[in-house]
This record gives structure tokens, C-alpha cells and sequence, in this order.
């Protein structure tokens, strides 16, 4: 067997374990759902323990809560029974993970846990095991078998916890209404920090970079207010102010190789209508989406009432490191 079928069969297996997780999931999902919800509205904490590759994943679980603005802590285990209880509180949370659900240190701290009263979900493949029987909610993580052509290394036991608690995060995101100004709030550095924080009137191009003609501008006027602007396209607006459409460059040639004594006729019968547009107030998040919808390179700024008063351009975005 090749490298790639080797690897094709390592997916195809895996694969085939997350489709058995995708058919269990029931009301016991939505269980631990209104859990997590409840600890979170009365700011409660949430305090993931694991041991080995299970920890590891609950390391990825604890990030993934706290960058949706569910506060969570991840519990050294072997530190908690000297000291580090201290961080659990009545009124948190425990999400347990262990995929034997026997791992001696998780069953070590579980009478603390219940001394503080506080609920217990188990993330495990062992639904019949010790840790499983002292839980309030069980998800089971079961697989028949892992990836590994020995069948020894947690392969697709760990992707299957890993999606699961993907899962229960963005569930629970969704329950919270966390909306993309949230994350922004939670992300204010690199790229995504400034798409999320970044208005679309912060971005835009006004003044002397915007180039706005009329329906009845000449194409060798309008390309000439395109080259003082520097820009690849032209705003074409109506007499009262309203959106009539948008010329760029590449309406230009379009038109230039069907008709090369196209510079004295109105751009109105080569511009594009009804172009791309985006609110002014809207974040710049919305403009990458926007623009990988849509396949285009610039993209009209509209006020509350629909009147342009900038446009976008993909490499005003490289310029402004958003992208």
C-alpha cells in the first residue's frame, strides 16, 4: 500500500467514526447544552480536566470556550489535589474528559468535585465506566476502532472527542447569541482583532481617492477621474445622489474589445448595475465575506439610505494588513 493510500485509509477511518459519533448525538447533547448555558448565565466557571491526550484536547476545549466568552479553566489534575481546588467555586461547572473513563487521577478528584456540588459532564468512551456512573450527563465518544494500523494510538478516539467538544463550544455559542462583536472584543490583536473592530467607513476610500461620475459621463472622462483617483473602479450616481451602478476597468476592456471607439459614449451602457454594496457601519469582517461571496474586486459603501459615500478595494485591505 502507497504513502497516500496509507494516509486516504487513516482519514477514511476516521471519517467513518466521526459519522457513528453524528448518528448518536440526542437529547443527551442537549442536556449537557442547557448545562453549560445555565453555569454560564449565572457566571459560573467552567472547569475542564483531563489526563494525557484527553487533556490535551481539553486544553484545545478550555481555549475554545474562553475565546467565546464562556470562562473556563483548565484543571491540572495532579495539581488540583494539592492546592488548585481553590479555582472551583458552587455554581461551576466540571467537564471530564477521559476516554477509558478509569483514568485513576480524574477518579482521584471526582469525590472533591461532588463535595463542592457542582455538575459533571463526562466526555468518555466508556459508558458503563466509574467516572461515567458518577456523572450528571454523559457523552459518549465510543469508537470501534482507532485509525492506528495496530489499533494501539488514540487516533479516532481523539478526533472524535475533539469534534465533540468543537461541537458543544459553538452549540453553546449559538445558545449564548455571541455575535461577531463579541469575538472582536475577545480578539483585538493580529488580523482578525482589526477585521472584527474595523468599520467599513474606517477602510474605504472618500474624497479625493473616490472617483463618482453620472450615467452620462463619457468613458474617457470616466476613466480619466479613475486615474486621479488611483482607483480600478468609478462610483456612477444618479443626479439625486443614488446608487446607479459601478464602472471598473474590467468593464472597460470588456467593452473596449467589442467596440474600440467606445471614449466619447456614456458609461451608463457599460457599467454594471445594482454592483456589490456594504453599509458604512458594518465591520470589515463583512467586507472579506463579501468579497469571497461575491468574486469581486471592489465593493460600493452605502449610507443608511442607500447613497454611496466610499468603496472598498481588496488592496486597500492587503495595505491595511486585514487580510
Amino acid at each position: 500500500m502507497s504513502y497516500p493510500e496509507k494516509a486516504r485509509r487513516v482519514i477514511q477511518l476516521e471519517i467513518e467514526e466521526l459519522q457513528r459519533l453524528h448518528a448518536r448525538i440526542d437529547e443527551t447533547f442537549a442536556q449537557a447544552i442547557e448545562r453549560l448555558l445555565s453555569t454560564v448565565r449565572q457566571k459560573g466557571k467552567v472547569i475542564v480536566c483531563g489526563v494525557g491526550k484527553s487533556g490535551s484536547i481539553g486544553h484545545k476545549l478550555a481555549a475554545t470556550l474562553n475565546s467565546t466568552g464562556a470562562t473556563t479553566v483548565l484543571l491540572n489534575v495532579g495539581d488540583a489535589l494539592h492546592g488548585d481546588l481553590g479555582v472551583v467555586d458552587p455554581g461551576d461547572l466540571a467537564v471530564m474528559l477521559s476516554y477509558s473513563g478509569e483514568t485513576s487521577e480524574l477518579l482521584d478528584l471526582l469525590p472533591h468535585l461532588k463535595r463542592f456540588g457542582i455538575p459533571i459532564i463526562a466526555i468518555t468512551g466508556g459508558a458503563q465506566s466509574t467516572l461515567a456512573k458518577n456523572a450528571d450527563v454523559v457523552l459518549d465518544v465510543h469508537v470501534t476502532q482507532e485509525a492506528c494500523p495496530l489499533n494501539l494510538a488514540p487516533t479516532s478516539s481523539t478526533t472524535t472527542m475533539l469534534v465533540l467538544c468543537d461541537a458543544l463550544a459553538m452549540a453553546l455559542l449559538e445558545a449564548r447569541g455571541f455575535q461577531s462583536e463579541d469575538f472582536a472584543r475577545l480578539h483585538p490583536g493580529g488580523s482578525l482583532g482589526r477585521a472584527l473592530l474595523t468599520r467599513v467607513s474606517d477602510v474605504m476610500r472618500s474624497g479625493d481617492q473616490l472617483a463618482v461620475i453620472q450615467p452620462e459621463t463619457a468613458v474617457r472622462e470616466a476613466l480619466q477621474a479613475m486615474t486621479r483617483a488611483r482607483s480600478g473602479a468609478a462610483i456612477v450616481a444618479n443626479s439625486d445622489g443614488g446608487l446607479a451602478g459601478v464602472f471598473t476597468h474590467g468593464d472597460f476592456v470588456r467593452a473596449f474589445q467589442k467596440n474600440n471607439a467606445i471614449a466619447d459614449l456614456p458609461v451608463r451602457e457599460f457599467m454594471t448595475p445594482r454592483p456589490v454594496s456594504i453599509q458604512a457601519d458594518r465591520l470589515a469582517a463583512e467586507v472579506l465575506a463579501t468579497l469571497e461571496k461575491n468574486r469581486v474586486d471592489d465593493i460600493v459603501v452605502v449610507d443608511e439610505s442607500g447613497k454611496p459615500v466610499g468603496m472598498v478595494d481588496t488592496q486597500d485591505l492587503t495595505r491595511l494588513r486585514l487580510v
